[in-house]
């Protein structure tokens, strides 16, 4: 997916405070991109992955998904889009802790419509992707913390989005453990073709990316 951006401006009220988080955005992903965001902490890194992931609107600016402007998408086609060509992954992995690794990531398909047997298949195929086969009937609570965000990993994949969003997807792991879930994102992304924006604090996790960007005082640099 191709997303480009113009003139992107967020803002927040506190009290009688306007706080500009950002300032006019111009920028291009092309399709297939692979983009990692850097920035000190409330530097707006969130809020720009959650207007370019149709979560927020922003205050003013343009959005175009592959020349479509989603500004004029209602709520419900764009939780369509959410859905079917956008993959979430936050730093909290957020899933349902009665569901098991395969049910959570069934989830999405099953939103989509597709059938339980659809959904459990490509459930199954993503969860041994990322070296889960033997935890497929195990609940949230029964995983490792890099398991859990694994799990998490896949039911944002299973959808085969056109562009994946990752909000410090690691930021809750340990170093090691943090490599390896990059290394199961990126070999999954390469093979999905995906265009992919990670947000992390980690700038020797940025660096792996070909292109790497710096959110700081609303604005971006490349760096």
């Amino acid at each position: 997916m191709k997303v480009e951006i113009a003139g992107l401006r967020r803002t927040h009220r506190k009290g009688p405070a306007v706080i500009n988080v950002l300032k006019g955005v111009d920028m291009v992903l092309e399709a297939g991109e692979r983009v990692a965001i850097v920035g000190p902490s409330g530097s707006g890194k969130s809020t720009f992955l959650h207007a370019i992931g149709l979560l927020d609107r922003p205050s003013s600016g343009v959005i175009r998904f592959d020349g479509v402007d989603t500004s004029r998408m209602g709520e419900t086609q764009r939780a369509t889009v959410r859905n079917r060509r956008i993959g979430f992954v936050f730093q909290a992995h957020n899933l349902l802790p009665e569901h098991t690794a395969l049910s959570n990531v069934m989830i999405p398909v099953r939103l989509a419509g597709g059938t339980p047997k659809v959904a459990e298949e490509r459930a199954g195929a993503l969860l041994r992707a990322v070296g889960l086969e033997n935890r497929l009937v195990h609940r949230p609570g029964e995983l490792s913390g890099g398991e859990q965000q694994r799990v998490a990993l896949a039911r944002a994949l299973v959808m085969a989005p056109e562009l994946v969003l990752a909000d410090e997807p690691t930021g809750n792991l340990d170093p090691e453990t943090a490599a390896g879930v990059f290394d199961v994102l990126l070999g999954l992304n390469s093979q999905l073709r995906s265009t992919l924006v990670v947000v992390t604090h980690s700038r020797e996790l940025a660096s792996r990316f070909p292109r790497r960007l710096q959110l700081t005082d609303g604005v971006f640099r490349e760096w």
